[in-house]
């Protein structure tokens, strides 16, 4: 299958998207041993799976690394597959679990670096409105890189998959295994650990505490 896995080597394609329907055809094709639909897939979400592994590692050629192995696992254990679900939430549950292997047998419980403006949107290093901070999205990552070693495995993947991917609690719930309502206390704890370390260690780009604030959306 590395003929298939090489599309993780190249560089990303403008535009290469699958419809979730056609996704799912694609992977019964697949299933039954169509290895052209199974290129089609890795073509498809390559784009995807390395931009979240990149989040969840903190570099690009661990990513791509993780990615490899990630299509390897989906192709070897696609008998298992069951059509009814999204072909994507297997995918990056496969793709997560496999990105917190990694992250335990590099020995370290933290390399996330959050490479996207989302993050500062979302609060975490908000300012004030009448006096806007601005931040290299290097020194953002180097920021986030040394708060994220307070976040567990767990919190780190709920983390990366609703704030920075922007999915749906449902489907993190999916992707993760566990119930929303984990996945609710997982973003919970992780956005408030966020915090305190910021303030703690750069206290310079710490919003002011304001009770309750950045827990509404989860």
């Amino acid at each position: 299958m590395a003929i298939h896995l090489v599309h993780v080597r190249r560089a990303p394609r403008e535009g290469t998207t699958i419809e979730p329907r056609d996704e799912r055809r694609l992977a019964e094709l697949a299933k039954a041993g169509d290895e052209d639909a199974f290129a089609e897939l890795v073509r498809g979400r390559t784009d995807s799976v390395v931009a979240f592994l990149r989040r969840m590692l903190g570099n690009t050629e661990d990513a791509r690394d993780v990615a490899q192995l990630t299509f390897l696992r989906v192709w070897e254990n696609l008998p298992r597959y069951d059509p009814t679900f999204a072909f994507s939430t297997w995918l990056f549950r496969i793709a997560g679990n496999l990105a917190i292997d990694a992250l335990r047998a590099r020995g370290t419980r933290a390399r996330t670096l959050a490479e996207s403006f989302r993050v500062v949107r979302g609060g975490l290093l908000a300012t004030e409105p009448e006096a806007p901070l601005r931040l290299s999205q290097e020194e953002i990552r180097r920021v986030f890189d040394a708060c994220a070693t307070v976040l567990s495995e767990k919190q780190r993947i709920v983390f990366v998959l609703r704030e920075l991917e922007e999915k749906e609690s449902r489907e993190v719930a999916e992707i993760v295994g566990c119930r929303e309502s984990t996945v609710r206390n997982h973003l919970f704890q992780a956005r408030r650990l966020l915090r305190e370390e910021l303030r703690r260690r750069f206290p310079e780009y710490a919003p002011a505490a304001r009770p309750g604030a950045g827990e509404a959306r989860a």
